[in-house]
């Protein structure tokens, strides 16, 4: 007896009559706490509002048994999204899908999009126009206020200057073809000139014809009297009004163009003035002698200097634009610079000379952008244009025609140098200055090509040949822009030569 008593005692001291604190909760306990906590859930659904339905108390383990290769892994929330819609959102969304392609009142139009706006606030909880990915059709979307663009620009492909600049064309024909009947086909004479007022004059045998190529009209200037004589030179004035010929009977006469009347006739050569070269009131003349005179029109005594350079021939004259100094070429293969003419008229010896050429140096051209070049070339035995910077002294760059070279000068609009040839090409080429690579052939001369002369706006070329024609070759047209702006700074000026020739 006293051994059952004893397990009542011990019975009763391990009765816990209280409830046991941070226990494990009873299964019957978590059944009932599961069922009423997804029952309440449910129950508390709002519309637009999705519920995680993964986080469930089912065992269900994450892998597969048996299998320990890494599963992909679920997206947070729940591998599954199921959504719930009460009556309303179904309302909405067949008016929505009813509404879409019918017309919008224009009236109507701001009032129908606050109230999407509200809608979808209400049902989504917020607007579906703001979280669009792909937006089809309409204005780009404005980024939030506040919102920086971190991206940064790693390429990017422009249009090239090259190809923004219009390809330029150079026609292979003339613009225009003129007759010129009778004319001297002599390497030596320099037979046309074109002015700034746009008149072209042109020697045919003993007269001397002016065509005006903006009217197109054609006059008579003179006519030496005796039919043995013949124009060896022509050369206008930096205005345009007066045109100065040299002759075969040694004299150089200056005429007003406006008046068609002889002002003077200056005689000081002994033989044909073959070349003539204007410096403002100084016009200068070569002649078959090698010499060459200065004379200011504007007194009585006009011959005021000689220059004895040359040993035959002066067949090459042309003073540079700054009125500087003074290129001459002859028949003795030689080039030589001379200095501006000095007051007491005393002769000056020449600041360069150069005798690298092999033939006659007719064609003479200073470039217009750079004062103290000039180019020079050869004729039949030579065939070279010569670059000389006349400041050092020295040869540029020398190029081999292949041809003879009776012409030369310098194309502003385009940076560039065009030559006249006779024997054997007969034709004028263009050349990039001052690299001296081929830019274009003029072709279409029957004979050499005897002189070369620029239009005053100088877009067009004019070369007179042995075969009696003159062609003007429009090579050099500049923009429009542009040329109305060097326009407007060729204003004209008063002639000096007007103030007095006696």
């Amino acid at each position: 007896m006293a051994q059952f008593g004893f397990e009542n005692d011990i019975h009763s001291i391990l009765k816990l009559d209280m409830p046991i604190t941070n226990a494990p909760m009873a299964r019957w306990q978590r059944k009932a706490s599961s069922s009423s906590s997804s029952s309440s859930v449910l129950g508390g659904l709002s519309p637009g509002k999705s519920i995680n339905t993964s986080q469930s108390v089912s065992k269900t383990p994450s892998k597969t048994p048996g299998k320990s290769k890494k599963q992909t892994p679920s997206k947070m929330g729940g591998d599954r999204f199921i959504p719930t819609r009460n009556s309303k959102q179904m309302d909405v969304a067949s008016f929505l899908l009813t509404k879409e392609n019918e017309p919008v009142d224009a009236n109507s139009a701001s009032a129908t999009s606050e109230s999407q706006k509200a809608w979808s606030k209400s049902l989504n909880g917020f607007n579906m126009e703001d979280a669009k990915i792909l937006h089809l059709g309409g204005k780009p979307l404005n980024a939030p206020e506040g919102y920086q663009n971190n991206l940064k620009v790693l390429y990017s492909q422009g249009t090239t200057p090259a190809s923004v600049k219009k390809t330029r064309y150079i026609s292979s024909t003339p613009d225009r073809i003129l007759d010129a009947p009778e004319l001297r086909n002599d390497f030596y004479l320099n037979l046309f000139d074109w002015s700034s007022r746009n008149t072209l004059a042109v020697a045919l045998h003993n007269s001397v014809y002016l065509w005006d190529a903006s009217q197109g009209d054609i006059t008579l200037l003179m006519k030496l009297e005796s039919e043995e004589d013949y124009i060896c030179s022509l050369s206008w004035t930096k205005e345009g009004s007066y045109l100065a010929i040299g002759t075969s009977d040694c004299n150089v006469q200056l005429w007003d163009v406006d008046l068609q009347k002889r002002l003077r006739s200056m005689t000081s050569h002994t033989s044909r003035v073959g070349s003539l070269s204007w410096n403002e009131h100084v016009l200068s003349s070569g002649s078959r002698s090698g010499h060459i005179h200065h004379h200011d029109v504007r007194v009585a005594e006009h011959h005021i200097g000689t220059l004895t350079g040359h040993s035959q021939e002066v067949c090459g004259l042309t003073w540079s634009p700054d009125g500087r100094y003074l290129a001459s070429g002859g028949n003795d293969n030689q080039v030589c610079v001379w200095p501006r003419v000095q007051e007491g008229g005393n002769p000056s010896q020449p600041v360069r000379c150069w005798s690298e050429h092999q033939g006659a140096v007719k064609a003479l051209a200073w470039c217009s952008w750079q004062p103290n070049i000039l180019a020079s070339g050869g004729g039949t035995s030579d065939r070279h244009i010569k670059i000389w910077n006349v400041n050092s002294g020295s040869c540029i760059s020398s190029l081999d025609t292949q041809s003879q070279i009776s012409s030369l000068v310098f194309a502003p609009n385009y940076k560039e140098l065009v030559s006249a040839h006779g024997y054997a090409h007969n034709n004028v080429v263009i050349w990039k200055y001052p690299s001296l690579t081929k830019v274009a052939e003029l072709n279409g001369h029957e004979d050499r090509v005897l002189s070369l002369t620029m239009s005053p706006d100088c877009s067009t070329i004019a070369t007179v040949a042995g075969d009696e024609t003159i062609r003007l070759w429009k090579s050099f047209e500049v923009d429009p822009v542009k040329k109305k702006a060097k326009e407007r700074m060729l204003k004209p000026t008063s002639s000096v030569i007007h103030q007095s020739i006696r």
